[in-house]
Order: C-alpha cells, then structure tokens, then sequence
C-alpha cells in the first residue's frame, strides 16, 4: 500500500471568482450570481486536482468566503468588531464578535461536501472549523442573558452537527482546521490558552466513536494568507506536545516551511498517539518556487526515519487561499505544487518497498 497523500484545503481561486466575492461583499451581486461563479470555479477545481492523480480532493473551499467563518455567513447574530489577528507582513483580519445568543450557524459544511462530490471521481474530504476557532467569537465582556459557558455548550452542539453530517453524507476524512493552535502560544506563552483550546476540541470529539475518530483530522499551521503567517515565529515545541492530545485519529502539520523539520518530527515521534496517523507538509504554500518530486520524497524519507510507514503520510503545510479575497497565489503553482506532492509521495512509497 503506497503512503497516503491529501490536500489540506484551500485552493486560490480564479480572478472572476475573486472579483465576484468582492463584489457580492458590496451588494453588488446577488447570491445567485455568485453560486453561478463559484460552481464553475469549483467544478474546475476538482477536474484540475484529479489531474495531478489526487487520491483525495477538496472542494477548494471556493464557494466560502473564508475557511473560519463560512457557518457565519448570512448569520444576524454577529457585530463586525471582533479579536483582530496580525500577521507578520503587517495586514490583518479581523473576526466577527457575537453580539445576541444563542449562537447557531447559519451555514453547515455538508452543503460544501455534497456539491464537490457531485463532480468528483475520487473521495473527497472536508474541511471545517474547529470550535476552538468559533470560541473566539464570544466577547470578553460577556453578553446578558447568555453566559459564556451557555455559549461554548452551544457551540459543541453546532461543531457536533458539522463534522456528523459531513461524515454521514460520506466525506472521506473531516479536517478540523485549527490554525489558532501556534497563535496562541504567542498570545499567552504560559500556554492556559493553548490548552483551553484543546480541551474544547476534545469536548467535540468525545461525542465520536473511535472509528468515527479514525475519520477525522486536525490541522496545524502558522497561519499562511497572503504570503505572510501569524505565528511562524512561535517555537513548535511549545505548541507539538499539546497538539497530540487532540483526540482526532489524523495529525496534519505544516513542516515544508519549518528550518528544523528534524527537531520537529523527534517531537512528533515522542508524542504521536497510538491511534493516529500523522501526515507532515511537503510542500511550501508560500514558497514561490515549486517544489521537486525529488524534493517531496526525500523530505517524506526524512520523515519515515521517524514515524512508521503504516502511520505516516503526506500534504501541503497548509491551504493555498483560506480568505476569499487573497489572489497572492495563482493557481497553476498550487495545482504544481500539488502535483509534485502526489509524484514525490509515490517515488518515497516506492523506495520504502511499499
């Protein structure tokens, strides 16, 4: 069995697409006329990434506004003002704040799952927001009549119902994006915040069996959007060892970009629980240049020097685009990028005697 390769999520999207989100953001185009943008660009998506021999894709994640607040969208319980994240170049994004509970999404990820697999050949796998992510919506000053204990209940009940219905409608895997992991070591170096969010992700995964668990994933990274990250500055050791109580049975971590990948996969071999599998980054989103198949298997044979084979596999360090609006990458690189990935993980399979 060769060693299994996956996309993590976002693809950049066309620049009709772009333009039409922004110009549906300005009330400028109706729903319907984006849906009619978006599902050309999704069906594209899905022809492209079968074409690099994928044995997994996503929808790319183009029919939602960004990979964090798509069960927001439409929502009339959200204020503008919510916790403003910074990256390193300098530009920002900021979250909604909830302003009225109790909190519900608007929009679940099955909606996103069944219109790819309408068009896919291949299994398709599912992105979605961790709750850990979400808890941010909630104000710091509180809200009356709504405590914050009510809302993270509310909040697990929704998170349940996304990643249930994703896996009962037959999503391949359902990934749980959960980028704010290394932020928050920034945030609160004495790691309570880190570990707050890890003990709410694992609130929602306890509601799943162990098989439903080997079914789910969760994804780590510094937070890559317009070619800058959030917190690739913050030492991996201090986020790794915390990321692996997560009870999720799939282990996505970003380590193309990472200046010691041996000091990271050390950490990851000591602490990699015995019903995961990790899948560690072989290509660089960021990175303008793209990545040689040669590249992608010796950086996957690295890799196996640490995690068995029968638990190892391989993706990209994180999505190409998560926010609508960013066309910092085009997409024939992530498309080759992707390719080289798929090639460099079978040449690695096969020098392993797989």
């Amino acid at each position: 069995m060769s060693l299994l390769t996956e996309q993590i999520g976002s693809i950049p999207r066309p620049p009709e697409l772009v333009s039409a989100w922004a110009a549906h953001g300005a009330g400028t185009l109706s729903d319907d006329d984006l849906a009619v943008v978006a599902d050309a660009s999704l069906r594209d998506t899905i022809k492209r990434l079968e074409a690099t021999g994928s044995p997994v894709v996503t929808d790319g994640e183009q029919t939602k506004s960004s990979f964090v607040t798509y069960p927001l969208e439409g929502s009339d319980q959200l204020a503008p003002d919510g916790v403003t994240i910074p990256f390193e170049d300098g530009h920002t994004r900021q979250l909604p704040r909830l302003a009225s509970g109790p909190f519900r999404y608007a929009v679940h990820a099955e909606r996103y799952l069944r219109a790819a697999q309408e068009h896919a050949t291949v299994p398709v796998k599912q992105a979605v927001i961790a709750p850990s992510a979400l808890s941010l919506l909630y104000p710091a000053e509180g809200l009356p009549g709504y405590s914050r204990d009510q809302f993270l209940d509310d909040l697990i009940d929704q998170a349940e119902a996304d990643v249930r219905g994703c896996l009962d409608a037959g999503a391949h895997v359902v990934q749980l994006d959960f980028t704010e992991g290394r932020l928050s070591v920034k945030l609160d170096p004495g790691k309570g915040l880190l570990r707050s969010f890890v003990d709410l992700n694992n609130r929602l995964l306890e509601r799943f069996s162990a098989e439903e668990r080997a079914r789910i994933g969760i994804h780590t990274c510094p937070g890559g959007d317009q070619d800058s990250t959030h917190s690739l500055d913050v030492d991996y050791a201090e986020l790794l060892p915390d990321l692996f109580r997560i009870q999720a049975g799939r282990v996505y971590i970003q380590l193309a970009s990472e200046a010691d990948p041996r000091r990271v996969l050390e950490i990851a071999a000591q602490n990699l629980g015995p019903d995961q599998r990790l899948f560690v980054g072989v290509v660089d989103p960021i990175d303008p240049k793209v990545e040689t198949p040669e590249q992608v298997r010796d950086r996957v044979l690295l890799a196996a020097e640490y995690i068995p084979a029968d638990r190892l596999g391989t993706c990209d360090d994180c999505g190409f685009s998560p926010f609508a609006d960013d066309s910092s990458t085009s997409r024939d690189l992530a498309f080759a990028k992707i390719a080289a990935r798929v090639q460099g993980t079978a040449m690695a399979s096969e020098s392993l005697g797989l």
